[in-house]
């Protein structure tokens, strides 16, 4: 696939971005150009548009750089000096410039518009959210919240005389020898207690940030805050009640049923901590691949089987140098695609150690950039700016879509059976997770003044809801009461992770209408992809085939679907 950026046609080819001075000219522009007509108009659009996208990928390429390396300070300053010197300055303009876009005469003929209608809707709720008092507040917190992945990436254990990440310790609970799998937990456990003061502290100070804004704003928390900002206009959090209920109804029994049936071929009446992720049966933990190079043409070959566009994007990512996927030492924690807007090629970066949760990310990150590429043509940078929900249905589809051919890693027939049903009850036993995570964040919010002693008990109480009862956590409760701790969404992206949830959702959708009519189900999906986030969600649901709906009803529904699934394996 040849990639060509666009010529930009208002900012220079060769801005540097070294200081707010050397981009205030042109938000200058925007500002006071006069608009006589509605070509004009539009014009200014793509203008301000062509503006965004280089920003953007100017502070993504000081992201990745940074989260690729840690220990290295210039790499660091280089994305601090972004949030800190940059962001705020961008703030005061950018409010300008969407009054001026609401207040033009041309305003109201565009948005009765499809494409502008949703861009338009997520403008004006930026208009009624922004205060000039929360600049500061906010390039504050963009700052301080990067600290949990300094602060996690300098986790490591030593074992057998090797310095281990914690991802890398972490697959070392796959192992069937008990005594090592206790070990290692032990070992992270110390680990980790070195640093629980630390993340508390930090949390604390980005929730009393994070309240300030709020109140700021108008609001009474910072949960209602949040919702209109992450502009949740097609569901309530109401709705997110709902999804708890129907967490703990429908999905919590089922897997506690699969937790029973492991804990009879362990021969234990209850699991230990270390117990969670070994196989009952003893076997050996799936190793899919050796190296990030292996996952990638393995996954690129799977990508072309279901389509080859598919192959052709993760292709040209890697000719441009737009992956990073092995595990190092002062690498960040975790996983991601990010999108580059200008470009229109994302950059996936992930901890890959061979690992079967490396093959799922992989394909999780590859239906990501999928997503980027299809919607790369759309005319405005905002309408690329999809919402999680709809950015996540791209990513678990994939998920499930590549999940037949995961043969391409498996010649054996039974570590294929085992890596199809790992990855099913794993849906089942992260739903709970995630519905966890999301009610602990509204009380968080809702009481802001809570005290961490407060916190962690209120964690253990709603972790008694969603867990099974079947771990023994004798002498590591303060393990099991900061667990939480490890969800760098709480840090970083304050509520954003009910969307996995909602997406799940879809994506079994998508996969059980995959069975019934295969490349009906992928073009519905790609022309979901397609639309960016040009229209509703629930209108980009249907055109991907499924409902958006995660009440009571449909959750008994798919869950009803994995289970016979799961008894075909």
């Amino acid at each position: 696939m040849k990639i060509v950026k666009s010529p930009r046609t208002f900012v220079a080819e060769n801005l540097v971005i070294d200081s707010w001075e050397s981009i205030q000219n042109y938000f200058e522009e925007l500002s006071n150009r006069i608009l006589n007509s509605k070509e004009e108009y539009v014009k200014w659009l793509h203008d301000k548009s062509e503006l965004e996208a280089v920003l953007e990928e100017d502070a993504a390429w000081r992201y990745i750089k940074m989260t690729i390396d840690t220990r290295d300070v210039n790499l660091s300053n280089a994305y601090t000096f972004f949030v800190t010197k940059i962001q705020p300055e961008l703030a005061p303009f950018e409010d300008k410039l969407n009054k001026k876009l609401v207040d033009s005469p041309y305003f109201e003929s565009l948005n009765k518009e499809e494409p502008y209608r949703i861009y338009f809707r997520s403008v004006k709720t930026a208009l009624e959210l922004f205060r000039e008092e929360n600049i500061p507040l906010e390039a504050e917190l963009n700052e301080k919240s990067q600290l949990f992945g300094s602060i996690s990436a300098a986790q490591s254990i030593e074992h057998d005389g090797n310095i281990l990440t914690m991802q890398k310790a972490s697959a070392l609970l796959k192992e069937t020898n008990e005594e090592l799998r206790r070990t290692i937990f032990e070992k992270m456990a110390i680990r980790r207690r070195k640093d629980i003061h630390s993340l508390d502290q930090l949390f604390t100070e980005l929730i009393d940030k994070r309240h300030q804004i709020a109140r700021n704003a108008g609001f009474d928390n910072f949960r209602d805050y949040k919702f209109l900002a992450l502009g949740r206009f097609d569901y309530t959090k109401e709705d997110c009640f709902n999804f708890h209920k129907a967490i703990k109804s429908q999905i919590v029994p089922l897997v506690k049923e699969i937790q029973l049936e492991k804990l009879i071929k362990l021969g234990k009446a209850k699991f230990k901590p270390w117990d969670s992720e070994v196989d009952p049966e003893g076997k050996q933990p799936l190793k899919p691949f050796e190296t990030g190079e292996q996952l990638l043409k393995g996954t690129t070959a799977m990508f072309d089987k279901i389509d080859s566009y598919f192959g052709d994007c993760l292709r040209t990512m890697d000719e441009m140098g737009y992956l990073d996927l092995d595990s190092k030492e002062g690498k960040s924690p975790g996983g991601y695609n990010y999108p580059l807007y200008e470009i229109g090629v994302p950059f996936i970066f992930m901890n890959s150690v061979g690992a079967q949760r490396d093959l799922v990310t992989m394909v999780h990150e590859g239906g990501h950039a999928v997503h980027s590429f299809l919607s790369r043509d759309l005319e405005l940078t905002g309408f690329k700016n999809v919402p999680s929900e709809v950015a996540e249905l791209a990513s678990m589809s994939m998920e499930m879509l590549t999940m037949e051919l995961w043969n391409e890693f498996y010649l054996d027939s039974d570590n294929f059976k085992r890596a199809k049903r790992e990855q099913l009850e794993s849906i089942l036993k992260i739903l709970p997770w995630i519905a966890q995570i999301d009610e602990f964040q509204h009380w968080v919010y809702s009481n802001p003044a809570h005290t961490v002693l407060e916190r962690h008990t209120k964690w253990l109480e709603i972790s008694k809801e969603y867990s099974t009862g079947l771990t023994d956590w004798t002498g590591f409760e303060d393990m099991q009461a900061t667990a939480w701790q490890k969800q760098l969404h709480l840090f970083e992206v304050p509520f954003y992770y009910i969307e996995y949830g909602i997406a799940q959702l879809g994506a079994l959708g998508v996969w059980k209408n995959s069975q019934e009519n295969f490349p009906k189900a992928i073009e519905d999906y790609k022309n979901a992809l397609r639309l960016g986030y040009t229209a509703t969600i629930p209108e980009i649901y249907k055109v991907a085939g499924i409902s958006f709906d995660f009440t009571e009803s449909y959750l008994k529904e798919l869950a009803g679907f994995v289970q016979s699934e799961l008894r075909k394996i």
